[in-house]
């Protein structure tokens, strides 16, 4: 989505319904040390991959396997933003046996690798198997990425952070010939030439010799968690933001060479825009939240299990550092930020039918139980802006409101108040013309953040 219409998106009524509190958590096990990850393998088993190195078996039954899938404790550094980060089952894994790894070497690198399973035991893998893909320098401890994931066309995807330090202080995010600050994709089925891997036809910079082949995507902060709709194969990139906000971008499965725009812009903002290209050739998020909120997104998946709930259709994900967990409309990007437990969110889950698991970085793995909808909705709540976009008037209507904030496109807040009536008049007519965040905050401890436009 172009900067140039994302304006032309905000409809002159935002009006926003979700239940309150659609889902709630219920614990599943517990014990795990840094967990940082989860997948299955196309069975009803769950992978908890371990910062330090270990990957192991969560049964249906709540057990957890005595010894590890596999261990990678001796083979990687661990800390900080390193470690044990990436976990991909081959689309043909019940076949072929491989899945594939992304963790930090022992020099601090990031390393791609395939294993293979114990040929006499499913609860085991080979680690003798290792096959290694890629191995990418990385110049800095931090922003290292690590989600791997096979999209709906088979072929591997990976996130890397821009290398780290702060503010990339090298460019490489908008640097096509390097690795750092992409989404790439590779097609691990077809090696060619002395690789382990194929380059796909389709990728942008094919057969380039300036630019890097494996690029899908550019211009990404760290891409720490992605995920596609299991329904729909849309591409969803939680990327984790500097000093202002934190983004989540959805595009489609077939959006090839996209530039999301960092380090020229943070969110849709200007970050540092020296030298950088016009902003109609970028790719701006569908929601962006402030530091206010949180300062680490946790991306996860969009909800396509087996309830009738509200949640169908709508993405969850949560932040790192505040606790808060949201859920986002892709049909107009407002996002309800629904609770806060105090918990470093670490990874979402899907399981092989669609329910999704969360873990904390404590070692809990949760299971996400939505509200199921037997018959009307009991509670709602509601939040009406009018007129979107305002002129010298904003009139506010929201049921059980306690509070509001408003915050320009820096993250500063603009007004706050607290209130105790649905009806709220904003005097807004020495407001500078531009895009404005309203966050609101309900009775039952819920925030929602939705896009107000002020043109004079």
């Amino acid at each position: 989505m172009r900067l140039t219409s994302r304006l032309l998106l905000i409809s002159l009524l935002v009006n926003y319904t979700l239940n309150a509190q659609s889902f709630s958590l219920t614990t599943v096990a517990t014990g795990f040390n840094a967990p940082l990850n989860i997948q299955h393998a196309q069975d009803e088993r769950l992978f908890i991959v371990e910062q330090g190195g270990r990957i192991k078996i969560l049964n249906p039954d709540g057990t957890v396997e005595a010894t590890p899938f596999l261990n990678l404790s001796g083979s990687i550094s661990s800390g900080g933003e390193r470690g044990l980060l990436g976990l991909a089952f081959h689309p043909d894994y019940p076949n072929n046996g491989y899945f594939f790894v992304n963790y930090t070497n022992p020099n601090g690198n990031t390393q791609i690798s395939r294993f293979s399973v114990d040929p006499l035991n499913p609860n085991l893998a080979d680690p003798s198997s290792e096959l290694g893909l890629m191995t990418i320098v990385q110049p800095y401890a931090n922003h290292n990425g690590g989600c791997i994931a096979f999209g709906p066309n088979g072929y591997l995807y990976i996130g890397m952070g821009d290398g780290g330090s702060g503010g990339d202080p090298q460019n490489y995010s908008q640097n096509t010939s390097s690795l750092l600050g992409k989404l790439l994709r590779i097609d691990i089925d077809n090696p060619s030439g002395n690789l382990n891997y194929s380059i796909p036809l389709d990728n942008p910079y094919f057969e380039s010799t300036t630019e890097a082949q494996e690029i899908w995507a550019y211009g990404l902060r760290n891409p720490w968690k992605f995920s596609f709709d299991r329904d729909t194969g849309d591409l969803w990139i939680a990327d984790v933001g500097q000093n202002a906000y934190e983004e989540i971008n959805k595009v489609a499965l077939s959006a090839a060479g996209l530039n999301y725009g960092w380090r020229c812009y943070e969110g849709d903002q200007s970050y540092n825009t020296s030298n950088c290209a016009d902003p109609s050739t970028m790719e701006f998020p569908i929601a962006v939240y402030p530091h206010n909120i949180g300062s680490s997104i946790t991306g996860g998946y969009v909800y396509r299990g087996p309830e009738n709930t509200p949640l169908q259709g709508h993405y969850l994900f949560a932040d790192f550092v505040s606790g808060y967990l949201g859920v986002l409309d892709p049909a107009n990007g407002n996002v309800v930020f629904e609770q806060n437990q105090s918990q470093n969110w670490a990874s979402f889950g899907e399981a092989i039918d669609g329910s999704l698991y969360l873990t904390a970085f404590n070692g809990v793995v949760y299971k996400i139980v939505p509200e199921v909808v037997l018959g009307q909705a009991d509670s709602q709540i509601t939040v009406q802006l009018f007129p979107n976009p305002a002129r010298d008037q904003l009139l506010v209507h929201a049921s059980n409101l306690v509070s509001f904030t408003v915050y320009d496109v820096k993250g500063q807040e603009i007004k706050t108040e607290k209130v105790h009536q649905d009806w709220v008049t904003i005097n807004t007519s020495t407001w500078p013309t531009g895009l404005y965040l309203f966050q609101s905050t309900h009775g039952d401890g819920s925030l929602r953040i939705q896009k107000l436009l002020v043109q004079h």
